[in-house]
């Protein structure tokens, strides 16, 4: 070997252990950037919901995005592929009777295809929910029961109570769309199975009413799918994955199947989600996006306050920025108009019967 060869591998090596190394280094450095920023032994209350500034003192990337060429009027929201701003009578007479909310039972009169079954003498919830129980879904909708009692009340099928009539409800809409004319076939043929196995009369409702229905719902849907996120971006070295998810838990996140971190309302439900905008082999990263799904959320649990608190303390703690999908800080005045946009909104869904937060609005909001 020449000494030209054992120069070159020489070089080779060397590059090599620098490249290893400086990974090294990068990892050790992310590592103790995120300890260094939640190792404090100060009361950590920024995260909790009860801890959430003035909204118009954070900054907020929209997602979809603001509408950034009218910045003399408020924010408009993008839903899906349409662009609506949000008034507080923005929906009148969507559907032709607005129902009360009802938050107990699962069958609503007004998101799901009713179909009613009634008995000529009472029967026993045993014998009902032998025959429903394995009946839970029309394509991607879900289908639920309730039955009427000899006292005339709609209740949850129990066993060892009579009954005189039971109701099927298929949800009319979903965010992946209405119901379709397939699945309301497949529905009327199982509940008319489920109505001669109980000798019952099935009350069909007619396919054009229900397709109708369906249709005008799932506008309301698409107009109102509004997601709301904050971005978190490293100025420096990015941060370690593992031992953030470890302080993040520690600080109330709850970790969720799919990946996604969500900070719990107190009462089981989810104010806003994190996430990591990692691959699963990667060991750092450099942004992290909270989202609060404006519609499953009630205003009064203050989601939008608490997100963009939380946001601002992490950029505080982690060296980070809140800026929006081009990297741009965002500023106070943008901020108070997404969070006008965001009481319109409310005020919008509130008109139409269907609350922002609500089981309504949870059910076709899945």
């Amino acid at each position: 070997m020449t000494d030209l060869n054992l120069t070159l591998w020489g070089a080779g090596g060397a590059v090599i252990l620098g490249v290893v190394i400086y990974n090294f280094w990068q990892e050790y450095r992310a590592k103790k950037n995120v300890e260094r920023a939640f190792g404090s032994n100060q009361d950590d209350v920024l995260m909790k919901p009860g801890s959430a500034s003035d909204p118009s003192s954070a900054p907020l990337k929209r997602e979809p995005v603001l509408d950034e060429q009218a910045p003399a009027h408020p924010a408009s929201i993008h839903a899906g592929n349409t662009h609506q701003s949000v008034s507080p009578d923005l929906e009148q007479n969507v559907f032709s009777a607005p129902a009360p909310v009802e938050m107990d039972l699962p069958v609503d009169d007004f998101i799901d295809c009713i179909i009613p079954m009634e008995f000529d003498s009472p029967i026993r919830g045993d014998k009902i929910l032998s025959e429903i129980q394995s009946f839970r879904r029309i394509g991607n909708k879900p289908v639920h029961f309730i039955g009427i009692n000899e006292d005339g009340k709609r209740e949850m099928i129990t066993h060892g109570v009579m009954y005189s009539q039971v109701i099927a409800g298929a949800q009319l809409v979903s965010r992946s769309g209405p119901l379709n004319e397939l699945e309301y076939s497949e529905l009327v043929t199982r509940v008319k199975q489920i109505a001669d196995n109980l000798n019952a009369y099935p009350d069909i409702p007619d396919m054009k009413h229900v397709m109708d229905a369906g249709r005008d719902l799932h506008i309301f849907v698409t107009e109102h799918d509004a997601q709301l996120s904050v971005n978190v971006q490293s100025k420096g070295a990015p941060w370690a994955i593992a031992t953030l998810l470890a302080a993040l838990e520690k600080q109330g996140f709850d970790v969720r199947p799919d990946g996604r971190l969500a900070m719990l309302d107190g009462e089981g439900g989810a104010l806003y989600t994190l996430s990591t905008n990692a691959g699963i082999t990667e060991q750092t990263t450099s942004r992290i996006t909270l989202l609060l799904d404006v519609p499953c959320v009630a205003p009064a649990r203050g989601g939008f306050k608490a997100m963009i608190s939380c946001a601002k303390n992490l950029a505080l703690r982690l060296g980070g920025a809140v800026v929006d999908d081009s990297n741009s800080e965002l500023d106070d005045a943008t901020i108070d108009q997404i969070y006008e946009q965001v009481e319109l909104f409310y005020s919008a869904m509130q008109a139409a019967d269907i609350p922002a937060g609500s089981s309504r609005a949870v059910r076709i909001f899945s």
